[in-house]
């Protein structure tokens, strides 16, 4: 099986905007950006949604030229192209990664760690 990923000279900064618009696919960018060139498995971004919901995100960051997933038997190994956006857009990716990472912190705590109101005005 063989996923659409378009061309390097495809790849158009409207869709790459409009992907990076999305709270959480801007976190999985972090994730990507803290990889430093490793592939990922979906797994790895678990904190961040339901299964359903990353294979949603992941879908629309490949449509739009972000990452790079590659079918290996039941997984998928996600990486991000680092190189085509760089060709494409340079100077895009390090402008932004500060932004993804900062985005990858606040997704991926958990709910727990998040005071609601009512401990907030309980002192707790």
């Amino acid at each position: 099986m063989t996923l659409n990923h378009p061309e390097t000279d495809r790849i158009d900064l409207a869709n790459v905007l409009t992907a990076l618009g999305d709270e959480t696919r801007l976190a999985m960018l972090g994730y990507l950006a803290r990889a430093d060139g490793s592939e990922m498995t979906c797994g790895q971004f678990h904190p961040l949604a339901s299964k359903t919901a990353l294979s949603y995100h992941l879908a629309k960051l490949r449509e739009a030229g972000i990452v790079n997933v590659r079918p290996l038997g039941t997984k998928r190994l996600i990486s991000l192209r680092r190189d085509d956006l760089d060709e494409r857009f340079p100077g895009f990716l390090a402008a932004i990664e500060a932004s993804a990472l900062s985005a990858a912190e606040r997704v991926s705590v958990p709910e727990a760690e998040h005071a609601t109101a009512a401990e907030i005005d309980a002192g707790g």
